[in-house]
């Protein structure tokens, strides 16, 4: 096992999560409500879906910009 393909894994997989959490972040402030106040409070599933589905396409979108 090489170390640099380790090293090289987990500064793309940290890169990958920080992409992930400033274009949620982006897109908490674009949209009028607040996201986790009508998540957590008041139990909106339909927003949890998009949230959640917003989530899973932009990581297959980071993962595979970072493995071409």
């Amino acid at each position: 096992m090489e170390w640099k393909y380790v090293l090289a894994s987990l500064v793309y997989s940290v890169v990958g999560i920080v992409i992930l959490g400033v274009s949620f972040w982006i897109w908490e402030k674009v949209t009028p409500e607040n996201l986790w106040k009508e998540i957590l409070e008041k139990q909106n599933l339909a927003l949890a879906v998009v949230a959640a589905a917003f989530m899973i396409a932009l990581a297959i979108i980071i993962s595979s910009a970072i493995h071409s």
